[in-house]
Protein backbone atom coordinates (compact mmCIF):
# COMPACT_ATOMS: atom_id res chain seq x y z
CA UNK A 1 0.00 0.00 0.00
CA UNK A 2 1.28 3.30 -0.52
CA UNK A 3 2.14 5.79 1.48
CA UNK A 4 2.40 9.88 1.24
CA UNK A 5 5.25 10.67 3.01
CA UNK A 6 6.51 14.25 4.49
CA UNK A 7 10.28 14.42 5.68
CA UNK A 8 11.19 17.65 7.07
CA UNK A 9 15.34 17.79 6.77
CA UNK A 10 15.89 19.51 10.33
CA UNK A 11 19.50 20.56 10.39
CA UNK A 12 20.15 24.02 10.09
CA UNK A 13 23.21 24.42 7.69
CA UNK A 14 22.28 24.06 3.85
CA UNK A 15 25.85 25.18 3.33
CA UNK A 16 26.99 21.77 3.00
CA UNK A 17 25.79 18.18 3.17
CA UNK A 18 25.68 16.54 6.62
CA UNK A 19 25.00 13.31 7.88
CA UNK A 20 21.25 14.46 9.05
CA UNK A 21 21.23 14.95 4.85
CA UNK A 22 22.34 11.65 4.30
CA UNK A 23 20.14 9.80 6.23
CA UNK A 24 16.87 11.74 5.04
CA UNK A 25 17.78 10.65 1.64
CA UNK A 26 18.25 7.02 2.66
CA UNK A 27 14.61 7.14 3.96
CA UNK A 28 13.79 8.87 1.11
CA UNK A 29 15.37 6.44 -1.86
CA UNK A 30 13.96 3.60 0.00
CA UNK A 31 10.66 5.15 0.28
CA UNK A 32 10.13 5.84 -3.43
CA UNK A 33 11.50 2.44 -4.15
CA UNK A 34 8.42 1.46 -2.61
CA UNK A 35 6.02 3.62 -4.81
CA UNK A 36 5.49 5.95 -1.77
CA UNK A 37 4.44 9.59 -2.75
CA UNK A 38 7.32 11.81 -0.82
CA UNK A 39 7.74 15.11 -0.36
CA UNK A 40 11.05 16.64 1.18
CA UNK A 41 11.37 20.17 2.77
CA UNK A 42 14.36 21.90 3.55
CA UNK A 43 13.98 24.05 6.43
CA UNK A 44 16.95 25.60 6.55
CA UNK A 45 15.59 26.75 3.10
CA UNK A 46 12.25 28.65 4.68
CA UNK A 47 12.46 31.79 6.19
CA UNK A 48 11.38 31.01 9.51
CA UNK A 49 10.42 33.97 11.93
CA UNK A 50 10.05 33.89 15.63
CA UNK A 51 7.10 33.90 17.13
CA UNK A 52 7.53 36.31 20.23
CA UNK A 53 4.09 36.28 22.23
CA UNK A 54 1.05 33.87 22.14
CA UNK A 55 -1.43 36.42 21.17
CA UNK A 56 1.01 35.97 17.50
CA UNK A 57 0.85 32.37 17.74
CA UNK A 58 -3.11 32.49 18.54
CA UNK A 59 -4.11 35.34 15.95
CA UNK A 60 -0.89 35.99 13.48
CA UNK A 61 -1.23 35.07 10.08
CA UNK A 62 1.10 31.90 9.22
CA UNK A 63 3.92 34.00 6.99
CA UNK A 64 3.12 33.50 3.24
CA UNK A 65 7.14 31.50 3.33
CA UNK A 66 5.36 28.50 5.51
CA UNK A 67 2.12 28.11 3.81
CA UNK A 68 3.34 25.28 1.33
CA UNK A 69 5.36 23.17 4.25
CA UNK A 70 1.82 23.71 6.53
CA UNK A 71 -0.35 22.19 3.14
CA UNK A 72 2.40 19.55 2.81
CA UNK A 73 2.07 18.46 7.00
CA UNK A 74 -1.78 18.16 6.10
CA UNK A 75 -0.91 15.77 3.15
CA UNK A 76 0.99 13.98 4.75
CA UNK A 77 0.26 10.18 6.28
CA UNK A 78 3.86 9.72 7.79
CA UNK A 79 6.13 12.41 9.13
CA UNK A 80 9.85 11.80 9.55
CA UNK A 81 11.62 14.92 11.05
CA UNK A 82 15.36 15.00 11.07
CA UNK A 83 17.89 16.81 12.85
CA UNK A 84 20.82 17.28 14.62
CA UNK A 85 20.83 17.21 19.18
CA UNK A 86 22.18 20.81 19.45
CA UNK A 87 22.28 22.05 23.52
CA UNK A 88 20.58 18.74 24.02
CA UNK A 89 17.25 19.44 22.38
CA UNK A 90 16.39 20.55 18.72
CA UNK A 91 17.95 23.07 17.30
CA UNK A 92 15.97 26.79 17.39
CA UNK A 93 15.22 26.54 13.40
CA UNK A 94 13.24 23.50 13.85
CA UNK A 95 11.17 24.88 17.14
CA UNK A 96 10.87 28.20 15.36
CA UNK A 97 9.26 25.90 12.66
CA UNK A 98 6.79 23.78 14.01
CA UNK A 99 5.50 26.48 16.44
CA UNK A 100 4.72 28.49 13.12
CA UNK A 101 2.75 25.56 11.39
CA UNK A 102 1.52 23.84 14.33
CA UNK A 103 -1.39 26.67 15.35
CA UNK A 104 -4.45 26.47 16.32
CA UNK A 105 -7.43 25.83 13.90
CA UNK A 106 -4.78 23.96 12.01
CA UNK A 107 -3.10 21.37 14.79
CA UNK A 108 -5.61 21.03 17.07
CA UNK A 109 -8.89 23.33 17.61
CA UNK A 110 -9.62 24.78 21.54
CA UNK A 111 -12.42 23.28 22.99
CA UNK A 112 -14.21 24.68 26.11
CA UNK A 113 -14.34 22.65 29.14
CA UNK A 114 -11.38 19.93 27.30
CA UNK A 115 -8.14 21.87 28.37
CA UNK A 116 -6.13 19.24 25.58
CA UNK A 117 -8.61 20.43 22.85
CA UNK A 118 -9.60 18.53 19.90
CA UNK A 119 -6.16 16.98 17.84
CA UNK A 120 -5.87 18.48 14.43
CA UNK A 121 -3.54 15.74 13.03
CA UNK A 122 -5.08 12.34 13.73
CA UNK A 123 -4.48 9.49 11.68
CA UNK A 124 -0.72 10.57 10.64
CA UNK A 125 1.89 8.64 11.92
CA UNK A 126 5.60 10.20 12.25
CA UNK A 127 9.12 8.99 12.77
CA UNK A 128 11.70 11.36 14.48
CA UNK A 129 15.74 10.60 13.84
CA UNK A 130 18.18 12.68 15.70
CA UNK A 131 21.99 12.37 15.43
CA UNK A 132 23.80 13.54 18.19
CA UNK A 133 27.64 13.64 19.36
CA UNK A 134 27.62 11.62 22.56
CA UNK A 135 26.85 8.12 22.83
CA UNK A 136 22.84 7.67 22.00
CA UNK A 137 22.56 5.25 24.87
CA UNK A 138 24.01 7.67 26.98
CA UNK A 139 21.27 10.32 25.60
CA UNK A 140 18.37 7.66 26.44
CA UNK A 141 19.20 6.42 29.65
CA UNK A 142 21.74 8.83 31.71
CA UNK A 143 19.41 11.98 30.16
CA UNK A 144 15.99 9.84 29.39
CA UNK A 145 16.37 11.50 25.75
CA UNK A 146 13.98 13.94 27.60
CA UNK A 147 14.09 16.63 24.70
CA UNK A 148 12.65 13.61 22.16
CA UNK A 149 10.51 12.42 24.45
CA UNK A 150 9.00 16.26 25.09
CA UNK A 151 8.87 16.66 21.26
CA UNK A 152 7.10 13.18 20.64
CA UNK A 153 4.34 13.80 23.59
CA UNK A 154 4.03 17.76 24.08
CA UNK A 155 4.35 18.91 20.19
CA UNK A 156 3.51 15.66 17.97
CA UNK A 157 1.26 13.56 20.03
CA UNK A 158 -0.55 16.38 21.55
CA UNK A 159 -2.00 17.47 17.74
CA UNK A 160 -2.19 13.84 16.75
CA UNK A 161 0.67 11.93 15.52
CA UNK A 162 0.61 8.29 16.73
CA UNK A 163 2.60 6.22 16.74
CA UNK A 164 5.71 8.11 17.35
CA UNK A 165 8.79 6.20 16.92
CA UNK A 166 12.49 7.94 17.00
CA UNK A 167 16.05 6.70 15.77
CA UNK A 168 18.85 8.36 17.89
CA UNK A 169 21.71 8.09 16.40
CA UNK A 170 25.08 8.74 18.45
CA UNK A 171 28.64 8.92 18.80
CA UNK A 172 28.54 10.39 14.69
CA UNK A 173 32.08 12.14 14.97
CA UNK A 174 33.62 8.68 15.52
CA UNK A 175 31.48 6.60 13.62
CA UNK A 176 33.03 4.53 10.98
CA UNK A 177 32.23 3.45 7.41
CA UNK A 178 30.68 0.24 8.51
CA UNK A 179 28.58 1.56 11.04
CA UNK A 180 27.34 4.74 8.52
CA UNK A 181 26.57 2.60 5.99
CA UNK A 182 24.72 0.13 8.56
CA UNK A 183 22.40 3.51 9.24
CA UNK A 184 21.86 4.08 5.37
CA UNK A 185 20.75 0.40 5.41
CA UNK A 186 18.64 0.85 8.38
CA UNK A 187 16.74 4.39 6.95
CA UNK A 188 16.31 3.12 3.61
CA UNK A 189 14.27 0.02 5.14
CA UNK A 190 12.29 2.37 7.42
CA UNK A 191 11.41 4.55 4.14
CA UNK A 192 10.51 1.42 2.28
CA UNK A 193 8.00 0.41 5.32
CA UNK A 194 6.83 3.57 5.55
CA UNK A 195 7.75 3.88 9.37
Amino acid sequence: MSHRILILQGHPDASEPHLCHALADHYRQGAEAQGHEVRVIELAALDVPLLRSQKAWKTDPLPDALADAQASIAWCQHLVLCFPLWLGDMPALVKAFLEQVLRPGFAFEYVEGNPLGRKGLTGRSARVVVTMGMPAMIYRHLYRAHSVKSLERNILGFVGFSPVNETLIGSVETMSEKQRNAWFRKLHEFGANAR
